[in-house]
Protein backbone atom coordinates (compact mmCIF):
# COMPACT_ATOMS: atom_id res chain seq x y z
CA UNK A 1 0.00 0.00 0.00
CA UNK A 2 1.49 3.12 -1.15
CA UNK A 3 1.37 6.38 1.24
CA UNK A 4 -1.26 7.80 -0.95
CA UNK A 5 -3.44 5.02 -0.62
CA UNK A 6 -2.83 4.39 3.27
CA UNK A 7 -6.47 5.49 5.00
CA UNK A 8 -6.46 9.25 6.55
CA UNK A 9 -8.98 10.02 9.40
CA UNK A 10 -11.37 13.38 8.62
CA UNK A 11 -12.54 15.16 11.59
CA UNK A 12 -14.23 18.27 11.70
CA UNK A 13 -15.81 20.29 14.12
CA UNK A 14 -18.19 22.22 11.38
CA UNK A 15 -19.80 18.67 11.95
CA UNK A 16 -21.18 16.86 15.05
CA UNK A 17 -18.21 14.41 16.81
CA UNK A 18 -19.15 10.89 16.36
CA UNK A 19 -21.43 9.11 19.07
CA UNK A 20 -19.77 6.51 19.04
CA UNK A 21 -16.31 4.69 17.98
CA UNK A 22 -15.99 5.50 14.23
CA UNK A 23 -14.82 8.33 12.64
CA UNK A 24 -16.29 10.73 10.25
CA UNK A 25 -14.63 9.91 7.68
CA UNK A 26 -11.77 7.91 5.91
CA UNK A 27 -9.95 9.05 2.91
CA UNK A 28 -7.30 6.65 0.60
CA UNK A 29 -6.62 7.12 -2.28
CA UNK A 30 -8.90 9.54 -4.02
CA UNK A 31 -12.00 8.32 -2.41
CA UNK A 32 -13.83 9.24 1.15
CA UNK A 33 -16.19 7.09 3.05
CA UNK A 34 -18.03 9.64 4.93
CA UNK A 35 -19.73 7.59 8.01
CA UNK A 36 -23.77 8.07 8.31
CA UNK A 37 -24.79 11.60 9.84
CA UNK A 38 -27.59 11.85 11.54
CA UNK A 39 -28.91 15.32 12.31
CA UNK A 40 -27.26 16.54 15.30
CA UNK A 41 -26.44 20.20 15.55
CA UNK A 42 -22.63 20.34 15.67
CA UNK A 43 -23.06 23.66 17.88
CA UNK A 44 -25.12 22.24 20.57
CA UNK A 45 -24.77 18.75 20.12
CA UNK A 46 -28.84 18.15 19.88
CA UNK A 47 -30.86 16.59 17.66
CA UNK A 48 -32.62 18.64 15.48
CA UNK A 49 -36.26 17.98 15.55
CA UNK A 50 -39.26 19.31 13.73
CA UNK A 51 -40.34 18.40 10.32
CA UNK A 52 -38.41 15.63 8.30
CA UNK A 53 -37.32 18.21 6.01
CA UNK A 54 -35.39 20.29 8.58
CA UNK A 55 -33.92 16.51 10.20
CA UNK A 56 -32.62 15.75 6.48
CA UNK A 57 -31.23 19.45 5.59
CA UNK A 58 -29.13 19.30 8.62
CA UNK A 59 -28.16 15.76 8.00
CA UNK A 60 -26.96 17.30 4.56
CA UNK A 61 -25.45 19.97 5.94
CA UNK A 62 -23.23 17.75 8.37
CA UNK A 63 -22.15 15.50 5.55
CA UNK A 64 -21.30 18.37 3.11
CA UNK A 65 -19.05 19.57 6.27
CA UNK A 66 -17.37 16.14 6.87
CA UNK A 67 -16.86 15.76 2.72
CA UNK A 68 -15.48 19.16 2.65
CA UNK A 69 -12.94 18.54 5.26
CA UNK A 70 -11.62 15.53 3.32
CA UNK A 71 -11.33 17.61 -0.18
CA UNK A 72 -14.52 16.25 -1.47
CA UNK A 73 -17.93 18.18 -1.69
CA UNK A 74 -21.82 16.46 -2.24
CA UNK A 75 -20.96 17.32 -5.81
CA UNK A 76 -18.69 14.41 -5.59
CA UNK A 77 -20.23 11.80 -4.28
CA UNK A 78 -20.76 8.81 -6.10
CA UNK A 79 -23.20 6.71 -3.89
CA UNK A 80 -25.30 7.26 -0.87
CA UNK A 81 -27.19 5.48 1.46
CA UNK A 82 -30.26 6.62 3.10
CA UNK A 83 -31.43 5.26 5.98
CA UNK A 84 -35.27 6.25 7.24
CA UNK A 85 -37.27 5.15 10.40
CA UNK A 86 -40.26 5.67 8.35
CA UNK A 87 -40.56 4.70 4.75
CA UNK A 88 -43.49 7.03 4.60
CA UNK A 89 -41.37 10.03 5.03
CA UNK A 90 -39.24 9.20 1.69
CA UNK A 91 -40.77 11.38 -0.49
CA UNK A 92 -40.71 14.32 1.65
CA UNK A 93 -36.75 13.77 2.18
CA UNK A 94 -36.04 12.31 -1.61
CA UNK A 95 -37.19 16.21 -2.56
CA UNK A 96 -34.63 17.52 0.31
CA UNK A 97 -32.03 14.95 -1.09
CA UNK A 98 -32.83 16.19 -4.50
CA UNK A 99 -31.80 20.05 -4.19
CA UNK A 100 -28.67 18.84 -2.32
CA UNK A 101 -27.87 16.42 -5.30
CA UNK A 102 -28.53 18.50 -8.21
CA UNK A 103 -25.97 17.48 -10.51
CA UNK A 104 -26.20 15.40 -13.06
CA UNK A 105 -25.49 12.59 -12.95
CA UNK A 106 -27.03 12.50 -9.58
CA UNK A 107 -24.98 9.85 -7.40
CA UNK A 108 -25.79 6.00 -7.04
CA UNK A 109 -28.32 5.64 -3.73
CA UNK A 110 -30.04 3.14 -1.59
CA UNK A 111 -33.15 3.75 0.82
CA UNK A 112 -33.10 1.88 3.60
CA UNK A 113 -36.15 1.52 6.05
CA UNK A 114 -34.84 0.08 9.52
CA UNK A 115 -36.43 -0.11 13.17
CA UNK A 116 -34.11 2.51 14.60
CA UNK A 117 -31.32 5.15 14.01
CA UNK A 118 -29.19 6.08 17.03
CA UNK A 119 -30.69 9.14 19.41
CA UNK A 120 -33.89 8.49 17.76
CA UNK A 121 -33.09 10.30 14.69
CA UNK A 122 -35.36 9.58 11.75
CA UNK A 123 -32.80 9.85 9.07
CA UNK A 124 -28.88 9.31 8.48
CA UNK A 125 -27.17 9.21 5.18
CA UNK A 126 -23.56 8.06 4.51
CA UNK A 127 -21.44 8.60 0.96
CA UNK A 128 -18.90 7.33 -0.66
CA UNK A 129 -16.96 10.26 -2.63
CA UNK A 130 -14.41 11.71 -5.28
CA UNK A 131 -11.70 14.06 -3.74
Amino acid sequence: MSDTDRPVEIRTDAAPAPVGPYSQAIASGDLVFASGQIPLDPKTGELVRGEIEDEARQVLANLRAVLEAAGSGLDRVLRATVYLTDLSLFPRVNAVYAEAFSADPAPARVTIGVASLPLGANVEIDAIARR
